[in-house]
């Protein structure tokens, strides 16, 4: 990056996200000195583009003054993630050092929890009354310097929320048309201690390009943003695969080690005694396994299909459910479905894997076992991949909540059941 302050501040302007991928990749004494050149405004729309960790290795190297120039031009989101990551004596001398309207400002919007609308949401937002002409509104977006809003929002007096309109509708209206006569209802708001779960059910369901946010009065408070929006999305999506299998949602790939043995540890308990189940169910055949020992070679085989097809349908339903696809109420239908398909499927294997067992054993009666086994473990499967999320919903709690780990103990359950069940009845045959 050049070091004259004109042609930096240029390319900050023109190709930020270059810039950014430039900057995170500087080392600190490089870092240190091309910082010195740059201007906050820019330097504050660079940021926007980095991930938090590298947002504030930036913070981190800027002088007191250059951190509160940066502040002062920064997104509430990008101020609030910079200020949250700071100690809290840095952060109080830091708050202290800023004007009072924009230090309550922040102070307001710290005190919001993490994951929260308000957290996520940018403060920064112009509410236009519907009494303005179209040429007036113009005119004080152009004075505000937004640059990324998509919608604007229309509110009474008293800041409370009326409706919303696009920009395309804007820029195509006749200069004296109203704003009252563009404005569509604001469908679609969530309040700012809102979690993100419902922000992302808000997006979903009217698919929204931002979504406003107000208080217990219905007034106008921020707005959640596009690039605020996809990554809400994409955590919501991340803590569902972690919840699936007994993670908490608020672990990080680097966490404190104590922090993840606390969250996994009682799941993994959990697991533990389920596992002690599934190895009751075959000490409960110790002895046919002891005489016909092909038995234990063949045992990981049905629990494993089962397992695979039950994570399968588990993954359906819960996606399912999510997009609002199904409903509790639609459980039948979705059952049903699963059955047959686990039915189909379930024929299919216990053909191929019949002829495959028979290849080997050389034993009909091997074969006939492994064949039925395979055909109800797979029935069992999709039924279990079906329930598991319905009744999680049905009794109010996250689908997502482990139920990797419910399915996975019906699936061994069953298909060691079934296997040795079957193999116990047909032992004349083996």
């Amino acid at each position: 990056m050049s070091s004259h302050p004109l042609i930096a501040t240029e390319y900050l302007r023109r190709h930020p996200g270059a810039a950014a991928h430039v900057l995170d990749g500087l080392p600190a004494a490089e870092l240190d000195a091309c910082l010195d050149s740059l201007p906050g405004r820019e330097l504050a729309h660079v940021l926007e583009y980095m991930s938090p960790a590298a947002a504030s290795r930036i913070f981190a190297a800027l002088d007191a003054p250059a951190c509160r120039d940066l502040l002062e031009y920064a997104s509430s989101k990008v101020a609030i993630a910079l200020l949250s990551n700071l100690d809290a004596q840095a952060r109080t001398s830091l708050l202290d050092s800023l004007n009072p309207a924009m230090r309550d400002e922040f102070i307001r919007l710290l005190a919001y929890p993490t994951g929260t609308a308000g957290r996520l949401m940018d403060s920064f937002v112009l509410g236009f009354r519907p009494e303005l002409s179209v040429a007036e509104c113009l005119d004080r977006l152009r004075e505000s310097g937004i640059r990324s809003a998509r919608s604007l929002y229309v509110v009474s007096e008293d800041n409370r929320l009326l409706g919303r309109i696009s920009m395309q509708d804007l820029a195509l209206a006749e200069r004296d048309e109203r704003i009252r006569d563009l404005m569509q209802p604001a469908q679609g708001r969530v309040g700012a201690l809102d979690g993100r779960e419902e922000v992302v059910e808000v997006l979903d369901r009217f698919r929204l390009d931002s979504v406003p946010v107000v208080d217990e009065n219905d007034r106008l408070v921020g707005v959640v943003r596009h690039d605020s929006l996809l990554q809400a999305v994409e955590h919501v999506a991340s803590a569902d695969l972690q919840k699936m299998v007994g993670v908490s949602a608020d672990e990080r790939a680097l966490s404190p080690i104590s922090f993840s043995i606390r969250r996994r540890l009682p799941w993994l308990h959990i697991n533990l005694l389920t596992a002690f189940l599934a190895a009751a169910v075959v000490g409960m055949f110790e002895s046919l396994i002891g005489q016909f020992t092909a038995l234990a070679v063949l045992l990981p085989v049905v629990a494993g299909q089962s397992g695979n097809a039950g994570s399968q349908s588990l993954a359906v339903t819960i996606r399912g459910l999510a997009l609002k696809e199904v409903g509790i109420r639609e459980w039948r239908r979705l059952l049903s479905k699963e059955l047959m398909v686990g039915a189909a499927n379930g024929v299919a294997l216990a053909i191929t894997c019949g002829v495959g067992v028979l290849i080997w054993s050389d034993s009909i009666g091997l074969a006939l076992v492994i064949g039925v086994a395979m055909i109800m473990s797979m029935i069992a499967a999709g039924i279990a991949g079906a329930l598991v999320p319905i009744g999680l919903t049905r009794l109010g709690q996250d689908p997502a909540t482990a139920s990797s780990i419910i399915l996975t103990t019906v699936t061994d359950v069953t298909g060691f059941l079934s296997f040795l069940g079957t193999a116990s009845l047909l032992a004349f045959m083996l």
